[in-house]
């Protein structure tokens, strides 16, 4: 059996995490970063993979059009994307961070996804309390299938403390 891609602690840590910062790249070739709302499945892809799901929710954007965002047009031009979760602390002992690289889609609310993206959206709101008030159903949303984590620091729950 193959081990999984994400060890409990790394789990654990990008689980607690409030926000991530989602890297995609434009079609001049340059990143394009944004602080990103995000969470983490419980059960991983039929390739074993992590899932992560990210709303394109109703906050102040560019555009209203979902469509239209920088992110979303990168994503369905080249799927690479990369997501950074950091814990930041003067006492720079407790410093951490795991990086994810994958693959991200839209799942779309239309029937062939319907389950998927409701589920997102229940797990999304249990996470984010904010989100009661947002219509997400008629939204789009990132799925991220993760490939590949790396990490440096202390990412332990004890470092998380304070």
């Amino acid at each position: 059996m193959r081990e999984p891609i994400l060890t409990v602690p790394e789990r654990a840590f990008i689980a607690a995490a409030r926000r991530a910062v989602l890297a995609t790249i434009r079609p001049d070739g340059e990143p394009r970063l944004v602080p990103v709302c995000f969470v983490l499945a419980d059960e991983t892809d039929v390739q074993g993979r992590p899932v992560l799901y990210s709303p394109v929710d109703e906050k102040p954007k560019a555009s209203a059009d979902p469509h239209r965002l920088g992110r979303v047009k990168d994503l369905l031009v080249l799927p690479a994307l990369t997501l950074l979760f950091d814990r930041w602390s003067e006492d720079w002992t407790r410093l951490g961070w795991i990086r994810l690289t994958g693959r991200g889609v839209l799942l779309e609310p239309e029937p062939r996804e319907r389950q998927e993206h409701g589920a997102a959206i229940a797990a999304l709101r249990a996470k984010y309390p904010q989100y009661v008030d947002h219509e997400l159903e008629g939204r789009p949303i990132i799925r991220a299938a993760i490939d590949r984590v790396q990490r440096w620091g202390d990412i332990g729950p004890e470092a998380a403390a304070g």
